[in-house]
């Protein structure tokens, strides 16, 4: 069967699991949820929650040669293979001709949002943290492959107008629409991370996307240091953003 492999890089909180489940929720498709983590995590001595538990249940996803070979694949009886990717998780040795095999497309949010919401997990969080740097450097290199600058979709737009904005990215993405990506039941999958119970909590509650928060976040003491150079990094990533 033929497989459409799209990748889609974000940074955390973005909504990034609820864009995972809405592609799973299609009966023509597969997800992988972050096969880049725990490699990256094995290579980094960053205290992440769970880092122990994640690495000992991941074994087989520690090697970047098998992992490259995976990426490339195509899964039994499904067309799309959606990988779910954090951008700030490819590793020099995880970049390779897989990804010339995908199409890819980005995901992004708020500067301020982000921040909040990833301190109140990881307080010690900064730049880097956001994946922002590392999706403005995937952007390069992605054109340095002389592949197609790849859609870039806001989270809060997804919130905002979730048929509409997924009828775009599937468009951009030369996929079918499907209704089934609007909603899906509540609860974990057997696709999930072993990172799940320490960040999947509001996901698992939800059936579907929205409505988005319509207040100003206010940013800790610890990220405003970094909320600039963020924003700027968003706003070069909106150059290629679905606007409606």
């Amino acid at each position: 069967m033929p497989c459409t492999r799209i990748a889609m890089w974000s940074g955390p909180r973005n909504i990034s699991t609820a864009m995972m489940r809405s592609w799973e929720h299609r009966a023509d498709a597969q997800v992988w949820d972050e096969p880049l983590y725990p490699r990256w995590l094995s290579r980094n001595s960053i205290a992440h929650p769970g880092r122990e538990e994640v690495l000992q249940a991941h074994q087989e996803d520690l090697d970047a040669e098998d992992l490259k070979r995976r990426l490339a694949g195509s899964p039994p009886e499904s067309s799309i293979f959606y990988q779910k990717h954090m951008a700030h998780h490819l590793c020099p040795d995880t970049v390779g001709d897989w990804m010339a095999k995908c199409r890819h497309a980005f995901l992004v949010r708020r500067p301020d949002r982000v921040l909040c919401s990833l301190a109140a997990r990881y307080p010690e969080a900064g730049l880097e943290d956001t994946g922002l740097p590392q999706q403005v450097g995937l952007l390069n290199l992605l054109d340095s492959m002389g592949l197609p600058a790849p859609p870039v979709i806001d989270a809060d737009d997804v919130l905002s107008a979730p048929e509409s904005m997924l009828r775009a990215l599937c468009d951009a993405l030369q996929v079918p629409w499907d209704r089934a990506m609007l909603s899906w039941p509540p609860g974990p999958r057997v696709s999930d991370g072993a990172w799940a119970p320490w960040w999947y909590d509001k996901v698992e509650t939800s059936t579907g996307f929205g409505p988005p928060r319509d207040d100003t976040p206010e940013v800790p003491q610890a990220q405003q240091t970094v909320l600039a150079e963020c924003q700027q990094l968003y706003d070069q990533l909106c150059e290629f953003r679905i606007r409606l």
